[in-house]
């Protein structure tokens, strides 16, 4: 069976996204500790966290498996054209579509469509290095990514270590928000993905299921983002996404209708469509 499934792939997305989520959560520290055993405690605690995000996903076998049964092809139009990276001026857009674009490149690579890989990842370079933080991220992240894709306990040692290179960075200069927009970013491309890459997902249950998935991890974004709702920039995301939290939160465990998949595919257009414009 081809392999579909490359290094610079859903981990990719993890490390220039979700690795931001230690800006937050480590401005969450006692003022009675120490230094020593504040960066002690916040580390562990960062890996912890980190240890559940990443052991819940799946390896790339089991993407590639998945995606084999459901039959489900490439479309190129689902995602944000690589040229509109030109429009994206401020900060605020620069960072929504830096998740929006990590996404994609996810999306491309799992796909083993070469040439919309490397496009993606020149975009992405050219956001990281616009918002200064192409400092915190190695040189050889993808070969370290690819040396342990599949195993779990190295990529939490990874990521958790490039938190706190980016931490450092961010955090300096007082942008722990421009985290919460990449995560916010690359949350909402890859669920208009998911709810696009099939003509009927509600027919289909593996993509109902990573749908009904995602209550959780917005949940966890939304609390993130509550951190630092002080910034205009990420009040409006907030904002944005309410109504796809309304709908999540309306769902009980283990089911879903159908009106409620309508309305989450319909809420997360247009969410997805403000952010790329």
């Amino acid at each position: 069976m081809r392999r579909l499934f490359n290094p610079k792939s859903i981990i990719s997305l993890l490390v220039i996204g979700v690795f931001m989520l230690a800006a937050c959560n480590m401005k969450r520290k006692s003022s009675g500790d120490t230094a020593e055993s504040a960066d002690t405690l916040e580390k562990a605690r960062v890996e912890q966290d980190v240890r559940e995000f990443v052991y819940p996903l799946p390896t790339t076998f089991e993407v590639t498996e998945m995606l084999n049964r459901i039959g489900a092809a490439y479309i190129l139009t689902l995602s944000n054209p690589v040229s509109n990276v030109e429009r994206y001026l401020t900060e605020k857009a620069k960072a929504i579509n830096l998740g929006i674009y990590s996404a994609d490149l996810s999306y491309a690579s799992t796909y083993n469509q070469k040439q919309a890989t490397i496009d993606y990842m020149d975009v992405s370079k050219k956001l990281i290095d616009a918002l200064n933080i192409s400092g915190a991220i190695s040189p050889d992240i993808v070969e370290q990514i690819e040396a342990n894709e599949d195993n779990k306990d190295a990529l939490v040692n990874l990521i958790t270590d490039t938190f706190y290179d980016t931490y450092e960075v961010l955090n300096r200069a007082d942008r722990g928000s421009v985290s919460m927009l990449v995560l916010a970013g690359s949350w909402v491309e890859a669920l208009y993905i998911v709810t696009h890459i099939t003509e009927d997902t509600f027919k289909n249950k593996e993509m109902v299921k990573i749908v009904m998935d995602q209550k959780s991890s917005l949940n966890t974004l939304m609390n993130l983002m509550s951190v630092v709702k002080e910034k205009p920039a990420v009040a409006e995301v907030m904002a944005d996404l309410k109504p796809v939290h309304d709908i999540y939160n309306s769902i009980d465990a283990g089911s879903i209708t159908e009106k409620q998949m309508e309305n989450i595919i319909r809420e997360v257009g247009l969410v997805r469509a403000k952010m790329v414009e």
